[in-house]
């Protein structure tokens, strides 16, 4: 999410805002298979744009670590139906100058067909596959981000602490990535697996405090692991470009009014966790790796079996936990009139599945996932 002018905190006075950064495949549109094609496509969607008038432009479409990697998004948005308008315009414009360049955009978190990808040409991006070798050919993911507006970093931390139960219940939600190198891999959310192999990824510590942020913050680039501050992949973090905590544990959503829904329940749990940070309402101290098991069952399951219940750490069906997630952030929900939209969204989601179901329910049993890759498109940006 990037907005021209300087951010400042948020002063209180009405709704938080929020915006959505997703990450998009390139896909040759017969095929299926990805296609490096980022650089052109950026360069034509710019185009594009310098001939509209300013109040009709959207945010820039941008290249990412790989060629065949688009990244869109959103400006800052006051209500669920200004980001659906902004997020659906986002993605048609990337989709409108991919056909351009001979290609189409997919909202898949992994990419199905099987191929080699090719690294953008950046000195950042050198330095991360020098680093991590290996790791980066896995790394061509499509992740949904959540950013929502804070009163302060001591409001943030606050917050941090509090969600932290709740955030494997959006990964179940929006999981999206069940095929990986031409292969069904068994889980919903592959993309998740694939990043829990990343040292600085899942859930975070409790932190109690900003000088603790800090401290682990300074630990981490101490460690020289990595390569910058902006490989915190936490699945929720303070930004380090915004006065926003971002939330990226979500995998990117097919539906664009499936990432709404992401963005609506982050929007509601951020300002759930700083109403009880206010109230002095102490954090869940739950283990680290009981977050990980949580996770782990809502990368394996999505929503078609059972999730940790954060209120009993015991395993739920998927309905009852997103039931409870809902009760959770009821209040915020209703306070900034999304709570039909969002329940009317979650049975929905619950009735027609998951990206993971939508994707696995187009494989036609055919040797090739071309049908997969091209229902996808489909439902990425629909005429």
């Amino acid at each position: 999410m990037r907005n021209e002018q300087p951010w400042t905190y948020h002063r209180g006075a009405g709704p938080r805002t929020f915006g959505v950064e997703e990450e998009l495949l390139l896909v040759d549109p017969g095929s299926g298979v990805p296609r490096p094609l980022a650089a052109t496509v950026t360069e034509i969607a710019a185009w594009h744009a310098d001939v509209l008038r300013e109040e009709d432009r959207g945010e820039p479409v941008k290249t990412e670590l790989f060629c065949e990697m688009l990244e869109i998004g959103t400006r800052p948005c006051a209500t669920a139906d200004e980001l659906a308008e902004q997020l659906l315009r986002a993605r048609t414009a990337a989709a409108a100058a991919a056909k351009e360049a001979g290609a189409a955009v997919a909202a898949l978190a992994t990419a199905p067909m099987r191929f080699d990808p090719v690294l953008t040409p950046d000195d950042r991006y050198r330095r991360i596959e020098d680093r991590y070798a290996r790791l980066v050919d896995d790394k061509l993911t499509c992740a949904c981000h959540v950013h929502v507006h804070l009163v302060s970093a001591e409001e943030g931390v606050g917050v941090l602490d509090r969600i932290r139960p709740w955030l494997a219940p959006l990964l179940a939600l929006s999981a999206n990535s069940p095929y990986w190198q031409g292969e069904d891999t068994g889980y919903a959310s592959w993309r998740h697996q694939l990043w829990s192999r990343w040292p600085m990824s899942g859930p975070s510590e409790l932190y109690g405090d900003v000088a603790a942020l800090e401290e682990t913050t300074r630990a981490m680039l101490a460690s020289e692991v990595l390569v910058d501050d902006h490989m915190i992949y936490f699945d929720a973090r303070l930004s380090r470009s915004y006065p926003t905590l971002e939330v990226r544990v979500g995998d990117v959503c097919q539906h664009v009014e499936d990432a709404v829904l992401l963005a609506v329940l982050v929007r509601a749990l951020v300002e759930t966790g700083a109403r009880a940070w206010r109230a002095g309402v102490a954090a869940d101290p739950v283990p680290t790796v009981v977050l990980r098991l949580a996770s782990w069952r809502a990368s394996r399951y999505g929503v078609g079996g059972e999730l940790l219940h954060p209120l009993t750490w015991r395993p739920a069906p998927a309905a009852d936990v997103l039931q409870a997630l809902l009760d959770h952030v009821a209040p915020a929900l209703r306070a900034t009139g999304d709570f039909e939209r969002a329940v009317r969204a979650v049975e929905e989601l619950l009735a027609r599945g998951t990206g993971a179901d939508l994707q696995r329910a187009a494989y036609d049993g055919g040797a090739s996932l071309a049908p997969v890759v091209a229902d996808a498109v489909r439902r990425t940006a629909p005429a």
